[in-house]
């Protein structure tokens, strides 16, 4: 029988290599064999594969994952989650009975630890999904994730929009500049409307009735997308050309019937002809520091109305 080989024994640069070989699962399995090997993996984060982490709360379900998604791990913290969103394809492992750090881990703890072992041995990106479906006893969790100053690439959130949930909206809001790209999905009751203290890069909001003129105009996003909202068009064009969101690279406002929340809009009145002219449209902001391009789309009831600024050269 073959001696077992003497891997950690390796030089350290050699062992780095060996480690820079194994997939994303072959790492993260080897890391809970034992704290020595633990700590050598953790030494070479800086060399290790950048990932991007899916934190599925719903299942209870982490995906890690290679920034071209060719290899993927999943990792599941309750016994059970896995049947819900096992795929073949990828290898996956329940940590229901294993020790990290030599603690055991109970389930609400146990979904932050693993983050916190993940980021130990990668260079990670997540993408975080939120749903009223979650239940509320996930709410700590959420912030445990916030207070670990995560790298953030994207957040769904769709919460049932109901005065229980408006403390979790307001303290959410506060964590969002932290994360590249939001979206929401969430209907709100005209009086338990977010108050928004911080802003993603980017921005989706569908049921976007609640985005009001004011918290357009508060808004520092670069990119907004924006579906059915109560805006008047009119003024956020003014608004724009007279140096109002200064941020702005690309705003998106579609749903239905656009023309019926604005009477005209850059002194034309609306109509679909009209709407139609404004499309290629280029207008400049009153300092001439920035332009704009404006494009019109239409489907069935459907009407879309983007603008892309670009500075002058």
């Amino acid at each position: 029988m073959a001696s077992p080989f003497p891997l950690l024994r390796l030089p350290r640069l050699a062992l780095f290599d060996v480690f820079k070989s194994l997939s994303i699962g072959e790492k993260i399995k080897l890391s809970i064999c034992s704290k020595k090997i633990s700590n050598q993996i953790n030494n070479a984060r800086l060399y290790s594969q950048k990932v991007i982490v899916d934190l599925d709360m719903l299942n209870h379900g982490i995906r890690v994952c290679s920034e071209n998604n060719e290899d993927k791990f999943d990792i599941f913290t309750k016994p059970g989650s896995a049947k819900s969103r096992h795929n073949s394809s990828t290898k996956h492992l329940s940590i229901s009975c294993c020790r990290l750090r030599g603690t055991a881990i109970l389930t609400k703890i146990r979904f932050v630890s693993v983050i916190q072992h993940l980021l130990k041995m990668f260079q990670c990106k997540f993408s975080i999904r939120i749903s009223c479906d979650c239940g509320s006893s996930y709410h700590p969790t959420i912030f445990e994730l916030f207070d670990l100053q995560l790298e953030v690439k994207t957040l769904i959130v769709n919460l049932d929009g109901s005065k229980d949930e408006n403390l979790l909206w307001n303290q959410m809001f506060s964590k969002f500049g932290m994360v590249e790209d939001v979206y929401i999905s969430t209907i709100f009751d005209s009086d338990s409307s977010p108050v928004c203290t911080s802003w993603p890069q980017k921005i989706v909001i569908l049921n976007s009735e609640w985005f009001t003129l004011d918290t357009l105009l508060a808004c520092t996003c670069t990119s907004i997308t924006l579906e059915g909202p109560s805006l008047d068009l009119e003024v956020m064009f003014m608004k724009w050309k007279a140096g109002g969101f200064p941020n702005l690279k690309y705003l998106k406002i579609h749903g239905e019937n656009i023309e019926s929340i604005a009477t005209t809009i850059l002194g034309m009145k609306l109509s679909e002809m009209n709407l139609l002219e404004l499309d290629g449209m280029v207008i400049q902001t009153d300092d001439g520091s920035k332009k704009a391009t404006i494009r019109i789309g239409f489907c069935l009831n459907f009407h879309r109305i983007e603008m892309s600024v670009t500075p002058f050269e």
